[in-house]
């Protein structure tokens, strides 16, 4: 199982803390309603795209999916994040989200803070009765800087989150 450094789980710690007592006194419009959290971790990761005309005819990154591993307080590996969204813990059980609301990032470039509404698609375990998942403290995430000049053509964007899982 991988592991993180003691400087990164110290910065984990860190976030954690943050995503529990909240982020800042605008995170009102990501914080689900009647919840209880079980669960805070880092991801380490990055959103993937790829390069398609538009509607204007001309060519530009379009979101695909995230690719994540998170990771827990003492630095573990506990969650794959993918598309669907969808987060598969190591114990199997398997949640897929849909975006109720967002907010922007905290930093240039970041991808947006989102709450997402979620339901259980695998087996019992850590994930399947988690409700809501909250993303904040994004950084980095958004279109790659690269022109996007192929069409179908690959592109991705390295993105830390804080990722907080709610009963």
């Amino acid at each position: 199982m991988f592991r993180l450094s003691r400087r990164m789980r110290h910065s984990i710690g860190a976030g954690w803390l943050l995503a529990v007592v909240g982020t800042s006194a605008g995170a009102a419009s990501i914080d689900p309603p009647d919840a209880h959290a079980l669960l805070s971790a880092t991801a380490s990761g990055v959103q993937i795209y790829s390069c398609e005309y538009g509607a204007n005819h001309t060519l530009g990154w379009v979101f695909r999916s995230p690719r994540a591993t998170l990771f827990d307080a003492s630095g573990t590996a506990v969650i794959e994040h993918s598309a669907g969204p969808s987060w598969e813990a190591r114990d199997g059980s398997r949640i897929v989200g849909r975006v109720l609301a967002q907010m922007p990032g905290n930093t240039p470039n970041a991808v947006p803070q989102l709450l997402l509404e979620t339901h259980s698609t695998g087996a019992k375990g850590m994930l399947s009765d988690v409700r809501y998942v909250q993303r904040t403290m994004t950084a980095g995430g958004a279109a790659p800087t690269a022109p996007c000049t192929v069409e179908h053509a690959p592109g991705s964007s390295p993105y830390i989150a804080t990722y907080t899982f709610f009963k």
